[in-house]
């Protein structure tokens, strides 16, 4: 997806358009030096709407951020400042690859909150957000032509990163209850079978982003023992699980399985995305190469963000923080349910999330969302197409809606000016299959 894609412009000349084109199409010699991997390895069409949706006026329902305006930001700041006058010359150095003694074991503090009640600092690798433990999983475990299980749909970045190890990626059905254990244990066998070697698992238990489904507490352990049965590693994502908006977050399915189940959490959603600062628990036996992967990508976390984020951790109620967290984005997604609850014209459904950020919309089967993105932005509204969340090409009747960055006011307003764009594509697809 690109900006062109969605947004013309004025119209260029001919000879410009021709001169573009030739110029696009010429290959530069360094062209031949691209490694195959390199070819799998795509722009996301969440990053080119998320551009698109900072333009004034817009009424962005695409992108999954944080409402950073409820942090003590000038209280953060003076910490940070104190930070490099105080500690600077540590804060400012080469840091530790595995991430400081005091944040890991503050990490084991955070898992306890959900029931990981076992968690040992030594196992904890700090990583660039939980998307860079996924990239070292997919190095540690992969190689080219293996496969990796996800969830369908799922999220758009972890795609990226498998396709990029060139892995063959296998989506599994989900549905209100989350992963069908029936539907994986069958696809793992038909995999087996086929003589492919299955190396994990990947999955967002807790409001899957994006559909906002959470698995249901009593398949987690039916998912973790299929999967050991057939020596497959569950890659479980959790930056969402303490969101829950009822303030009793499920157990994660790390907490009764230690040594299968490498859990990545983050500090994007619970604290401040830019800081990127997440983690993975390995597994003890796991632990030695997935550190030292990690330490060939980043050298080590920025000290700095990681003594901001302990600092945060112990000298700000990060609970009560979360507290906040849950009331704001719950009264958010009331908002945007009552919206399309009002709005949406017969032939939709959409999930009904008990946490995180996202709702999964599903129009009549025939109706491709991603032509409509560009109808809506013209009607002022920004949302992901569901053709991103999936590894298999082809188009898609789903989109993604996101309500946390947005206030109740102006998501009523997003959905009220989305809701013609649909209708419009719905009456067009019956008239279609009337005419067939």
């Amino acid at each position: 997806m690109s900006h062109e894609t969605l947004d013309a412009g004025p119209e260029l000349p001919a000879e410009a358009i021709d001169a573009i084109e030739r110029a696009a199409t010429a290959a530069h010699p360094h062209e031949e030096l691209f490694s195959e991997r390199a070819a799998n390895i795509k722009q996301s069409a969440v990053r080119d709407v998320f551009d698109i949706s900072m333009r004034p006026g817009l009424v962005s329902l695409a992108g999954g951020n944080p409402y950073l305006q409820s942090l003590p930001l000038e209280k953060l700041g003076q910490t940070a400042a104190h930070i490099i006058a105080r500690q600077g010359m540590t804060a400012l150095q080469y840091g530790g690859g595995q991430g400081t003694l005091e944040l890991r074991t503050q990490i084991c503090e955070i898992m306890a909150a959900e029931g990981i009640t076992d968690a040992l600092p030594e196992n904890i690798v700090v990583t660039a957000g939980s998307q860079s433990a996924q990239d070292v999983a997919a190095k540690v475990f992969c190689n080219p032509g293996d496969v990796v299980l996800v969830e369908n749909p799922t999220y758009v970045g972890a795609l990226n990163t498998f396709e990029a190890y060139q892995v063959q990626v296998e989506p599994v059905e989900m549905d209100d209850d989350g992963l069908v254990p029936e539907l994986l244990e069958t696809r793992i066998a038909e995999l087996q079978a086929e003589g492919k070697n299955v190396k994990f698992l990947y999955t967002i238990p807790n409001f899957n982003n994006p559909s906002g489904i959470t698995l249901a507490e009593g398949r987690r352990q039916q998912i973790v023992d299929i999967c050991r049965e057939a020596n497959i590693l569950v890659l479980e994502d959790n930056p969402y699980g303490l969101l829950r908006f009822d303030g009793h977050p499920l157990a994660p399915m790390r907490a009764a399985n230690p040594d299968d189940v490498i859990y990545m959490g983050s500090f994007s959603k619970i604290f401040a995305p830019g800081l990127r600062i997440g983690w993975a628990l390995v597994p003890a036996h796991l632990q030695r190469r997935f550190y030292l992967a990690s330490e060939a990508v980043t050298l080590c976390p920025p000290p700095l963000n990681q003594m901001i984020i302990s600092a945060y951790l112990r000298d700000y109620d990060w609970r009560g923080q979360i507290e906040t967290y849950r009331a704001l984005y719950a009264e958010r997604c009331r908002a945007l349910l009552a919206a399309l609850d009002e709005h949406m014209p017969a032939g939709l459904n959409w999930t009904r999330p008990d946490g995180g950020f996202f709702v999964w919309v599903t129009l009549p089967e025939g109706v491709d969302t991603y032509p409509l993105l560009k109808k809506a932005i013209d009607a002022g509204v920004v949302f992901i197409p569901g053709a991103a969340f999936s590894p298999a090409d082809g188009p898609s009747n789903k989109l993604r809606l996101a309500f946390s960055a947005v206030p109740p006011d102006t998501i009523a307003e997003g959905v009220r000016r989305l809701a013609p764009v649909l209708t419009e594509a719905i009456e067009a697809g019956a008239s279609r299959g009337a005419g067939q």
